[in-house]
């Protein structure tokens, strides 16, 4: 049984052995084989990799070839071009030595032609010396008395002729401008005309019955202190039929009342309570419609660019009368004269149209300090940012201003054309010829007054004094005077500039 198993094992070993021996050859064949491949594949990239830089190497070269002919052919050009200018340059040379060898022979001809001319002048100033010397012995004169007596009479007929052209000049110029003055002036009023509203100081609110006025009134009278009240204006209920008076000197608050009355009237709820809320109500409504006034006026008339504060109290101006003249339409027309004014005179219309709009925006401040009006107008344009040039036209169309453009003196003339024009302005005949008077004779009392004119519906008065009598400083302290005199006496709208003229006269005649 051992000996069995022993010859099994035996014979085990030996089939491994065999075994081992075989996969031990068959391996070795196969490294072998797994050897020789790698060298075949090794062979072939280092080929393949050669030949990859031959090829790399071939391109480069052609590369460098062609770099280094272009190179070349640049050079080629840029020398060939070196050669031209060279050649050109070579060629001004010669032609400039050429021109100077020229110069030098025109040099010489000069000098000679410049000793030819020396003599013949020095031969001229010997004939001129003994032709003058001839002329003294025949004249009985020296040359210097000739020349002085020849300067004086050809001096006076030059003034008299000088003098005698200056006056034809000056005479033609003021007919020439008087008649284009007045071409202009008609032609602008022609071609403009608007409608004039008249505004006072009271407004007729009318009613449907006579029973309306005890409930406007109210118990004790409280309804109608209310509405006093809210409003500040006097509301007159009379006997007068159908119709209460709202009276007051401020547009703006009559209308409030007058719309106010409306719709408590309407509603029928009239007590303090209902009329203050009503006020308000309608207070808010008419300065939405000032704005919206002013608006629209600044469409209609192409200004554009306005700051909304001014064109507020534009809007504020339909409320506001001057004269009885209602001032927006006051405002429009002048807006109009002017721009059509401008464009007879070559100016720009659009500013002029502009400046006349604005030129009494200071009659509808919403504060009113103690200034003209126009000096106003002018310290809120130029608050809103206006130019210079209308800031000025606005302060200077009273003459308050030095003007300092054309805008100026035509805002001026379109103003006073707008205001003078027949039934542009009303007021009481007997009280404005009164008025006049009043102010010439409160001048002429004053010793040294020869005469007095109250001109531009008194709104100037002029005063000539003798020159014999005051001189140049009183005039300044007189003109002071009078105003003062005026303000404490007299009640006038507006104001009035008093102007001092002393003048000296030299009269005589020629027979």
């Amino acid at each position: 049984m051992i000996i069995t198993i022993s010859i099994a094992i035996a014979t085990f070993l030996i089939g491994a052995g065999l075994v081992w021996i075989t996969m031990k050859y068959i391996l070795k064949s196969k490294c072998e084989s797994i050897v020789r491949d790698a060298e075949k594949e090794a062979e072939t990239i280092k080929k393949a990799k050669l030949l990859e830089v031959k090829e790399k190497f071939i391109q480069l070269k052609a590369d460098l070839e062609k770099q280094t002919s272009a190179r070349n052919s640049k050079h080629q050009s840029t020398e060939a071009k070196l050669k031209q200018r060279e050649l050109s340059l070579t060629q001004k040379q010669e032609e400039l030595q050429r021109k100077n060898n020229e110069l030098d022979g025109i040099k010489e001809n000069l000098a000679a032609q410049s000793e030819i001319i020396e003599k013949k002048k020095s031969e001229l100033d010997k004939l001129k010396a003994k032709q003058v010397e001839q002329l003294e012995v025949l004249s009985g004169l020296s040359a210097d008395e000739a020349k002085e007596r020849l300067f004086e009479s050809m001096k006076e007929e030059a003034k008299t002729q000088a003098a005698s052209y200056i006056n034809e000049i000056m005479e033609e110029a003021k007919m020439t401008a008087n008649r284009e003055a007045k071409r202009v002036v008609i032609q602008s009023i022609q071609r403009v005309a608007t409608e004039t509203a008249i505004e006072n100081s009271v407004t007729v609110f009318h009613i449907e019955s006579d029973e309306i006025k005890g409930r406007i009134i109210g118990r004790e009278g409280r309804n109608i202190r209310a509405l006093e009240a809210a409003t500040g204006i006097e509301i007159v209920v009379d006997d007068t039929p159908e119709a209460i008076v709202l009276s007051g000197f401020d547009p703006v608050r009559r209308e409030v009342a007058r719309l106010a009355l409306h719709q408590l009237v309407q509603d029928g709820r009239i007590h303090p309570a209902r009329i203050e809320e009503i006020v308000n109500k309608v207070r808010k409504q008419v300065e939405d419609e000032i704005i919206e006034t002013g608006k629209r006026t600044v469409i209609d008339m192409g200004v554009h660019g306005l700051h909304p504060e001014l064109i507020r109290l534009i809007g504020k101006m339909k409320y506001r009368s001057s004269y009885g003249q209602n001032l927006l339409q006051h405002a429009r027309e002048t807006a109009n004269l002017c721009a059509v004014m401008a464009s007879e005179l070559g100016l720009n219309p659009k500013k002029a149209r502009r400046a006349g709009l604005l030129h009494d925006i200071g009659k509808v401040p919403d504060d009113e300090p103690e200034l003209p009006h126009a000096i106003l107008g002018m310290k809120l344009c130029e608050k809103f940012k206006e130019r210079p040039d209308i800031c000025n036209a606005v302060g200077a169309h009273h003459d308050e201003v030095e003007m300092q453009t054309l805008l100026a003196p035509i805002v001026q003339v379109c103003d006073a054309i707008s205001g003078a024009r027949p039934g542009a302005r009303r007021e009481i005949v007997e009280a404005y010829i009164k008025r006049l008077n009043d102010l010439e004779k409160l001048a002429l009392s004053y010793p040294g007054v020869a005469k007095t004119y109250a001109i531009q519906a008194g709104r100037e008065l002029r005063v000539i004094v003798g020159a014999d009598k005051i001189d140049d400083k009183e005039t300044e302290s007189l003109s002071n005077e009078i105003a003062k005199k005026i303000q404490d006496e007299m009640t006038y709208p507006g104001q009035v500039k008093i102007t001092v003229i002393r003048e000296t006269r030299a009269v005589s005649y020629a027979k």
